[in-house]
Parts: C-alpha cells; sequence; structure tokens
C-alpha cells in the first residue's frame, strides 16, 4: 500500500483495498499476463471512478495526480484584468 506521506495507495496483484477512503487516489495492480501496469481512479462510496480509460504506469498517474492538484490548489484565483478582447 502507499507511503504514509503520499496521497494515494497502490493495491498490488493478491491484496485488498485494508483503507477506503471516499475521493481517495489508488492504484491496482494489473497481472502481467494482462499487460501489466495499474488501473488508476478514485473510490467513492458507491463505486470505483476511472481517472484513465486505459491501464497506465504508476509514474504517469503520478504526475497526473500532482498535476491535478496543482490546478486544484489554483482554481480560486482569479484575474481580475482579464479580458477578452
Amino acid at each position: 500500500m502507499g507511503r504514509k506521506d503520499t496521497n494515494y495507495q497502490i493495491v498490488y496483484r493478491g491484496e485488498t483495498l485494508n483503507r477506503f477512503i471516499s475521493g481517495g487516489w489508488v492504484f491496482f495492480q494489473r497481472g502481467k499476463e494482462y499487460g501489466g501496469g495499474f488501473w488508476f481512479g478514485r473510490t467513492y462510496e458507491d463505486c470505483f471512478w476511472l481517472e484513465f480509460e486505459r491501464p497506465t504506469s504508476l509514474y504517469e498517474g503520478v504526475k497526473y495526480i500532482v498535476l491535478y492538484e496543482g490546478q486544484q490548489a489554483h482554481s480560486q484565483v482569479f484575474d481580475d484584468d482579464f479580458n477578452l478582447t
């Protein structure tokens, strides 16, 4: 499973998700016989929401989380001088 200082969990083949966090990021490792990689998404009370429609590498998933959370941190910053013309 993920380290304590990370905001995602990794579930390796043969393991289960021990700590459920609603809205938490999770990587589920795929079997090598099926192409390897990870299913990546978020866990909610009633579903697992895939973030990508295809399996991905751990590197690409973590890079996505960093970019996503960086954008979320600045989503409420507005430019008062913005002009469409």
